[in-house]
């Protein structure tokens, strides 16, 4: 008898595999969802689910396009190499005990699986720190996006005094004091001096050499027609359609780079963090983040400007149930800068299975962990 149940299991299982079919409210079928988006052609994709706020500058998602570097800091082996030794080196803080791969581990993604990281005498910042992986496809800088280039980028962290507290000036000085570090100079930059804009253009190479190679998510867009799980292909409909994800992670970054309020200001409360209104100091950024990369995301947990989302379901979840809410106090009804939600974030009536399938594309997007053994530094 129960050789007989164990078998009507796994038949119900096999037919039930074999009837997968898609959420989708239009009603395609997983197998016509497989072949429209395998296809290599985008023309053929079913159309997205756009908001008018979205549509400007829309580009869909898809494979990276090759990494385009700065005319005044174009890429070579040897400035990349000068960069990498730069990036791991501690020197440039003041203790002499932090790096940028403190914060930005390649053992953990390429960032650091704190919810805040820590800094100089172990003070916590603020935000939790984005993955460095494919950062050269960015446009902006910090959730607010306080820098237009990377190479600005580079100095503020090695300045701040919560992070490697020092001066670039002294993180300077600290680098010409050794002498092995000379030849490097000379093989990237032509001439053996040290400056602050060598440093930060060597270290800004580096990280623009960070790239992914083709997920699956990439492969299967490309033309490789069994990449993705029926699960998976279903949590790619769902998130170009129902979902709304791509109304702010499109382009082939998973980006749009535009900054927006998903309810999570903490306004007046603990964790109250006034995003891009710190840059602009105009009263609709308040609350306003910089949409970070989904590339690698599964990698690079816990989530959100503040990390205290521990995993991707707690993402999809939040999502599906419309995020936090904004809702003044008796004390803040007439307050200018309080916060408004972006009207792209609602209530999405996801289905647990549909939420399950999100998260399995979400994993699509990994390539592979990008690690990476520390170099050996100059010594003296």
């Amino acid at each position: 008898m129960k050789d007989r149940y164990i078998a009507f299991l796994a038949i119900a299982g096999i037919v039930c595999l074999l009837s997968y079919t898609s959420n989708d409210p239009t009603g395609y079928t997983v197998e016509e969802l497989r072949t429209l988006y395998s296809s290599g052609d985008q023309s053929k994709w079913p159309a997205p689910h756009l908001f008018d706020e979205a549509k400007d500058g829309f580009q869909d998602i898809g494979p990276l396009s090759k990494m385009k570097f700065p005319e005044d800091n174009p890429y070579s082996e040897d400035k990349m190499e000068l960069g990498k030794m730069l990036f791991f080196d501690p020197r440039l803080s003041k203790s002499g005990q932090i790096s940028c791969a403190n914060c930005h581990n390649p053992e953990i993604g390429w960032s650091d699986g704190s919810r805040v990281s820590f800094g100089h005498d172990r003070q916590t910042g603020t935000r939790n720190a984005p993955t460095l992986v494919n950062i050269g496809y960015a446009k902006t800088f910090f959730w607010d996006g306080r820098s237009a280039t990377l190479e600005e980028q580079v100095k503020a962290p090695i300045e701040n005094p919560v992070e490697m507290n020092l001066h670039m000036s002294m993180a300077t000085k600290n680098i010409k004091k050794i002498k092995d570090y000379k030849p490097f100079f000379i093989k990237a930059f032509g001439n053996g001096e040290v400056t602050e804009e060598k440093i930060a253009k060597a270290v800004a190479t580096f990280e623009r050499s960070l790239i992914s190679p083709p997920s699956k998510f990439d492969k299967f867009v490309s033309g490789k027609k069994d990449a993705l799980t029926d699960s998976e292909i279903n949590g790619l409909h769902l998130f170009r359609t129902k979902a709304n994800c791509i109304n702010c992670h499109n382009t082939p970054y998973f980006s749009d780079q535009k900054f927006h309020n998903l309810g999570l200001t903490y306004y007046g409360r603990k964790y109250e963090d006034l995003g891009r209104y710190i840059v602009t100091k105009k009263n609709e950024d308040v609350g306003k983040f910089k949409t970070p990369t989904l590339r690698e995301v599964s990698e690079n947990k816990p989530y959100m400007h503040n990390g205290l989302f521990p995993e991707l379901a707690n993402i999809v979840m939040m999502y599906n149930a419309g995020m936090g809410r904004e809702t003044p106090k008796e004390d803040q009804i007439n307050d200018p800068k309080f916060p408004h939600k972006s009207g792209m974030v609602e209530k999405l009536n996801l289905t647990d299975d549909e939420v399950f399938d999100i998260v399995a594309f979400l994993k699509t997007l990994n390539s592979y962990k990008y690690k990476m053994r520390p170099p050996e530094l100059p010594k003296s």
